[in-house]
């Protein structure tokens, strides 16, 4: 069967669906169709992954096709995806490295396995065309304005290029580059997440310029080295993506030279204080019963899930409100910004908050 074919039936079926709503009382007519096609809900927006891509030994690109709810993406923005392992549903964010433009209705995701991890491996290992993953809408303000500056400079390291990547490859759609230079740093060259890729484009697109860097030959970037390397830094617009301490880097260099404004930076994760606070406290989760000691420096949504606890969660940064819990007791401290607060009644959010003392949550 074709797309359109696929598309005629699936717009036919919605149709229907909206016609009949009354007959079906108390369900929905959306209950029934999700067990037709679960990409039909527009209750849970879900996504059907219809090819996997190795790009490395420890990194794949998932083609999906989003179902009804959907909306279009900006290159450079993150969604949420959901799947069940060992049958307890967890949610990462991973950046879209698939170009908006693209007009097949299908997006794609990037993944690096995580050592140690419970989502990365199972999509990068075990994930097959045809599994059906949870989805939330696009986000994120990591995205280039409009109109593009003329000169750009992007600074990546490790899975950090996969935003990036869609930025470039919008770009390189819309038939109008500017002038770019990518520093991207990985251990080795084999392990450079779409590096046959950039290296086609380095050497088809004249406005485009590659440096690789390659840590594990002692070759490693740093944003010293961005005066020598890219002579124009200072006026022109970067985004950075990376470890931690990178970014952090990259705001003081930034910040210090005067032009912090010319500065887009992408976390992976909340950015946390310096200071780790208190000792931390016994969590006492109410709604399931679990109980478990946490440190000052662990986020809540992590001591549940290692504790068994179903955590409601989305972007894991703090960024989308989707990993909150209602404190009973207890108080939290902000592992952004090291601020303890917390009310009975107050909702937390579990991603970027640590127990400050014991805690009781309703989750």
């Amino acid at each position: 069967m074709t797309a359109l074919a696929r598309t005629r039936i699936d717009e036919v079926a919605l149709r229907l669906a909206d016609t009949v709503a009354w007959l079906t009382t108390p369900l929905l007519p959306d209950d029934y169709l999700g067990l037709i096609n679960p990409l039909w809900s527009s209750r849970k927006l879900r996504g059907r992954v219809e090819a996997v891509q190795p790009e490395t030994n420890d990194a794949v690109s998932l083609t999906v096709r989003p179902g009804r709810g959907w909306i279009a993406h900006r290159a450079g923005q993150f969604i949420g995806v959901g799947v069940d392992v060992d049958g307890v549903r967890h949610w990462r964010t991973y950046s879209l490295s698939s170009a908006p433009e693209c007009a097949d209705g299908r997006v794609t995701i990037t993944v690096k396995a995580v050592p140690g991890g419970i989502v990365s491996p199972y999509l990068v290992h075990r994930t097959k065309p045809g599994t059906v993953i949870g989805l939330t809408r696009p986000e994120g303000r990591f995205v280039l304005p409009q109109p593009v500056p003329s000169r750009l400079l992007f600074v990546t390291a490790g899975s950090g290029i996969t935003p990036v990547m869609g930025m470039l490859r919008s770009l390189v759609w819309s038939g109008e580059m500017p002038d770019v230079i990518l520093l991207h740093s990985a251990p080795t060259r084999e392990e450079v997440i779409f590096g046959a890729e950039l290296r086609r484009l380095a050497s088809q697109v004249p406005n485009l310029r590659l440096h690789e860097h390659y840590t594990r030959s002692g070759c490693r970037l740093s944003l010293a080295q961005v005066p020598d390397l890219v002579p124009d830094w200072c006026r022109r617009g970067v985004w950075v993506c990376g470890p931690t301490a990178m970014l952090q880097e990259a705001e003081t260099r930034w910040r210090e030279a005067g032009i912090p404004d010319r500065l887009h930076v992408e976390h992976f994760r909340p950015a946390v204080a310096a200071s780790t606070g208190g000792a931390g406290g016994r969590v006492r989760f109410l709604s399931s019963g679990q109980r478990a000691d946490a440190d000052g420096a662990t986020p809540l949504l992590v001591v549940g899930e290692d504790a068994g606890v179903l955590m409601p969660s989305g972007c894991r940064m703090g960024i989308c409100y989707s990993c909150t819990g209602r404190l009973r007791s207890g108080r939290v401290r902000d592992l952004r910004s090291g601020r303890e607060y917390g009310e009975e009644g107050e909702l937390v959010q579990t991603c970027v908050s640590a127990a400050a003392g014991p805690v009781e949550i309703e989750l």
